[in-house]
C-alpha cells in the first residue's frame, strides 16, 4: 500500500472523533514524520468559533508536543464526495512554519487523492528562514 493510500485512511479514521456540532463538517488529518511515526487529529469546534481548532493543526501539534518538527507528508480527510478538501488559510501557513518541500494528500471521501506540496498550497510564503535573515516582516517600520 502506497504512503498516500496508508495516510488518508488514517486521515478518515481521525475525522470519526471530530468535535464538530455547529457546523457537522468532519476534519481529519494524519501527518508523517521524518522518522516514520504517524500522528492524527480532528477538527475541535468551540462555541466561541474563533477558538476551533482544525484537523491539520491538531496533528500537527499533537507531533510537535512530543518533540517531532520534521515532516514529509500530512493527508487530510472529510466527508466532501465531490472535491477534494484543502487544507485552510491558517492551516497552510502552520504547516509552513515546518517547511514548504512536504506532500498534502487532499482526499475525497472515496479516498481518491490530489497531491501537491506545502510549496504550491503557499506561494512565496513567509516562514522561518525569512525572520532569520534579517528580514522585517512590518515592512518599512524601524523594527
Amino acid at each position: 500500500m502506497a504512503v498516500g493510500t496508508e495516510l488518508v485512511q488514517k486521515s478518515q479514521e481521525a475525522k470519526e472523533q471530530a468535535y464538530c456540532p455547529y457546523s457537522k463538517f468532519r476534519v481529519g488529518a494524519a501527518v508523517l514524520t521524518s522518522d516514520g511515526t504517524v500522528f492524527t487529529g480532528c477538527n475541535v469546534e468551540n462555541a466561541s468559533y474563533p477558538l476551533g481548532l482544525c484537523a491539520e493543526r491538531t496533528a500537527i501539534s499533537k507531533a510537535v508536543s512530543e518533540g517531532y518538527i520534521s515532516f514529509k507528508v500530512i493527508a487530510i480527510a472529510s466527508d466532501l464526495e465531490d472535491c477534494f478538501i484543502s487544507p485552510c488559510g491558517a492551516c497552510r501557513q502552520f504547516m509552513r512554519e515546518f517547511g514548504s518541500q512536504w506532500d498534502v494528500y487532499m482526499s475525497k471521501s472515496d479516498g481518491s487523492y490530489k497531491l501537491m506540496t506545502v510549496e504550491e498550497l503557499l506561494p512565496c510564503s513567509f516562514g522561518p528562514d525569512d525572520l532569520r535573515k534579517g528580514k522585517n516582516p512590518v515592512g518599512n517600520s524601524k523594527l
